[in-house]
């Protein structure tokens, strides 16, 4: 069976269509996938993605350990900032990406939820054993409220303190009494916040929002909506566009890898890479035809095969197919012309810059 997030009843009265997702039955779409785009790029949408993991390292110790995982410098984040970051395996190749979050002495990894079992074991396997670890994925709700309208409803609900607080910063506040850690985060583009909370008073969080929101024309968004706003601002995907296989410099995560730093996990491995050159990039691929790229589908130049699609989609607000993939770097060049195969055609595409969309300016 699978999990279910505190909000399920919720989702299940405003009629959301529900999917089995990473082990948890979560809505894919409300009123549909085109709205629901639209209504985050114009006005505000609320996002449940309580099926998020949260794994915690506690104290000083719990820093090191947690510095020592990823390639970016966690020894560089004050408490309430938080930084975006790969975890790589000895070969360089990507066990998770995620942000992690500096909160007070502690140390918060919010990883994927299709990794959150594979990287508790991770983690804990690669640290010392007097590292204190917890894993409370399946105690934390995790809202997102996306949208240039953002502000109008944190200030209905009284959280107008919030407004002034940078991007990749995050403060704790109460609202209906309980405890809730916001930051200035999101996986849209858009300007946003994501809420985190425990599963006691679920639903008043979400009604609070909804209803502070109500003027804006806030709307639920599902993660169908979620996967093409992610997608038009040219975010990885764990498990479509990065994975065990991938290096952060084949996927243009680069500017995450501290390699000056002395250790952590990969970096033997990514230093020989960025000495020898990458194999593979990640580019953009706009489709010159009226197709719909999709995850899979082969890549070719001259009738040779050269990458494959990691995903693709129709871009609601940009109204033409898309594609991101993997091409050798000589073919990676802005207006490289190449072939998307489907079902043994060739449809025209070329490589196009990322991202796709830039939203308007943020703090």
């Amino acid at each position: 069976m699978p999990k279910e997030t505190p909000l399920i009843e919720k989702h299940r009265e405003l009629g959301a269509r529900l999917v089995e997702f990473a082990g948890w039955l979560m809505p894919i779409q409300y009123s549909g996938l085109v709205d629901e785009h639209g209504t985050v790029r114009s006005a505000v949408g609320l996002f449940d993605v309580s099926h998020m993991g949260e794994v915690w390292f506690r104290g000083a110790r719990g820093i090191a350990a947690a510095n020592r995982l990823v390639t970016n410098d966690l020894t560089t984040l004050e408490p309430g900032n938080c930084l975006y970051t790969p975890m790589c395996n000895e070969r360089g190749g990507i066990v998770d990406d995620f942000l992690a979050y500096r909160v007070g002495e502690d140390m918060l990894f919010v990883v994927n939820a299709s990794n959150t079992d594979k990287d508790y074991e991770w983690i804990v396997s690669h640290c010392d054993k007097d590292v204190q670890i917890e894993n409370l994925s399946g105690e934390t709700v995790e809202l997102a409220l996306q949208g240039p309208k953002t502000e109008e409803v944190l200030t209905r609900v009284g959280l107008s303190k919030l407004v002034p607080l940078g991007h990749n910063k995050h403060e704790t506040f109460s609202l209906h009494s309980i405890e809730v850690m916001a930051s200035r985060t999101g996986y849209t583009g858009e300007d946003g916040f994501e809420f985190y909370y425990r599963r006691n008073g679920s639903e008043k969080i979400w009604d609070a929002l909804m209803e502070a929101g109500r003027p804006s024309g806030i709307k639920p968004i599902g993660l169908g909506a979620r996967d093409t706003l992610r997608f038009e601002m040219g975010y990885c995907l764990y498990g479509n566009d990065i994975d065990d296989d991938t290096t952060p410099l084949e996927a243009g995560l680069g500017w995450t890898v501290k390699l000056d730093r002395e250790d952590f996990i990969g970096r033997d491995a990514l230093l020989k890479q960025k000495a020898t050159g990458i194999k593979k990039k990640l580019v953009g691929l706009e489709v010159l035809e009226n197709a719909i790229p999709r995850k899979g589908f082969p890549i070719a130049m001259d009738d040779r095969e050269i990458g494959i699609v990691t995903s693709g989609t129709f871009s609601p607000t940009l109204r033409k197919g898309l594609a991101m993939g993997y091409v050798p770097p000589e073919n990676a060049t802005l207006g490289t012309e190449v072939s998307i195969v489907v079902r043994g055609k060739g449809l025209k595409a070329r490589v196009t810059k990322l991202p796709f969309y830039k939203c308007g300016s943020r703090k």
